[in-house]
């Protein structure tokens, strides 16, 4: 029983944070597939070579130092960072390898890595929750890990490889090989050392409701830049809508009060919840996931040019979109 409410709650918490992340991408949604293929890649490529490659490195580390100590340290702090990061990162390396059309923003950048990171993270936690918590302290040591794994520390993972994400959706928006070459590099980097950071500062303060506090408050902190960045990245996703929408509206092709629909939250929310009831719900749905679409390629074909056929997506996507318009409620 103690197994089955671990699993419940990691997997449970780790999927209700996908579903928020998935809701922050409010214009041009990621494909439910692509998201399902990193998260699953997190639980069990990721978490389970991670199981065993720290293992190993562990154990390597015990047998050549001979201390206990030393050995827990060091992988806390240096290889369970290198390794972990790594791995979480080969998920969202193959979306912007395999499907870089997918790959359209920095806000795109910190989904894929923090659903991969989320799907590590729900493996990881079931285990501490089980193990360290249920098997060590009964039933009042798994609740206790519950609210430290999932409420206190629940976003670390994402945190950390989001910076990835982000590094590569920068080397994705630029034409220079510099930034291209760099920017993953440092994203990479970033993702790393932050988690390195927590670790070892976890390492280091002492047992009990001051070091857990300390370590809450620094993970806290971490995360409203993060939030700061989601909303910088989401405010500049709006801006890209309403600049080059604007022209489908001055060239006929939607009309202003669709237009007005789609640059609102609200009122997309607002449409959705009557085509629901009227039948249109698919169109509908579709309707503003092409409007972002071409919105981004738009601003992707500014920036870089006819890269991977920018302009003949642009034009499939404007046929598309006149296609639909007739069936959307103004």
């Amino acid at each position: 029983m103690g197994l089955l409410v671990s699993l419940f709650f990691a997997f449970g918490g780790a999927l209700l944070f996908a579903f928020i992340l998935y809701s922050l991408d409010r214009y041009e949604k990621e494909p439910l597939l692509l998201l399902g293929g990193v998260f699953l890649w997190g639980v069990v490529i990721a978490a389970g070579s991670a199981f065993i490659i720290n293992t190993l490195l562990s154990m390597s580390i015990y047998i050549f130092t001979g201390s206990a100590t030393a050995a827990e340290i060091t992988s806390a702090s240096i290889v369970a960072p290198l390794v972990e990061e790594s791995l979480k990162g080969l998920a969202v390396l193959g979306v912007f390898l395999a499907f870089r059309r997918e790959f359209d923003s920095v806000l795109d950048g910190i989904i894929y890595a923090g659903i991969a990171a989320l799907g590590f993270a729900a493996t990881e936690n079931a285990y501490y929750i089980f193990s360290y918590g249920y098997q060590d302290g009964g039933w009042g040591g798994l609740w206790l890990m519950v609210f430290i794994r999932i409420i206190l520390v629940g976003w670390q993972h994402p945190f950390y490889t989001a910076f990835f994400g982000i590094g590569l959706a920068i080397a994705r928006l630029n034409r220079n090989w510099g930034i291209k070459i760099i920017a993953p590099l440092i994203g990479l980097s970033l993702a790393m050392f932050t988690h390195a950071f927590h670790n070892g500062m976890a390492s280091l303060l002492p047992d009990g409701l001051g070091g857990l506090a300390a370590i809450a408050l620094l993970d806290w902190t971490g995360w409203l830049f993060m939030i700061i960045v989601i909303i910088w990245a989401t405010v500049h996703e709006k801006k890209y809508l309403r600049k080059h929408l604007w022209e489908e509206v001055n060239s006929g092709v939607i009309s202003r009060q669709h237009y007005d629909t789609v640059a609102s939250v609200w009122k997309q929310m607002s449409a959705r919840i009557n085509a629901l009831f009227s039948g249109r719900l698919r169109a509908t749905a579709r309707f503003f996931q092409v409007c972002g679409e071409l919105a981004h390629k738009k601003q992707q074909f500014i920036k870089l040019g006819d890269e991977s056929g920018n302009a003949a997506i642009i034009q499939g996507l404007r046929a598309e979109l006149t296609s639909l318009v007739p069936q959307i409620k103004a």
